[in-house]
């Protein structure tokens, strides 16, 4: 489930149609696809090391809120799973692109 203020961080559709109306450099282009690359892989890290520390916490006796312990886990492993299949469409777009001939 996406809350509020990662609907903030990551660009909206309007943002992004503006980028594409705009002529842009190849170099800007690279940049801009890099730092949305890596705040998506930042955003997953977060979510998986805060899931550990609650684990953690909830194993030591710290927390005893059992569901919250478990929605950040469940949360943490949709946002795995997305990353992996985004990972693997990815890989076979630049597959078929490969294939293709010039």
């Amino acid at each position: 489930m996406i809350n509020s203020s990662q609907m903030v961080s990551s660009p909206s559709l309007t943002q992004m149609k503006g980028m594409t109306s705009k002529a842009v450099s190849p170099s800007q282009a690279h940049s801009q696809f890099a730092d949305s690359l890596k705040q998506a892989i930042d955003q997953l890290n977060h979510s998986q090391v805060e899931s550990n520390q609650k684990t953690e916490a909830l194993a030591k006796g710290e927390i005893n809120d059992l569901h919250d312990v478990m929605i950040s886990a469940q949360k943490a492993s949709i946002s795995m799973q997305t990353a992996v299949e985004v990972q693997n469409k990815v890989i076979d777009a630049y597959k078929e692109m490969m294939r293709m001939q010039v």
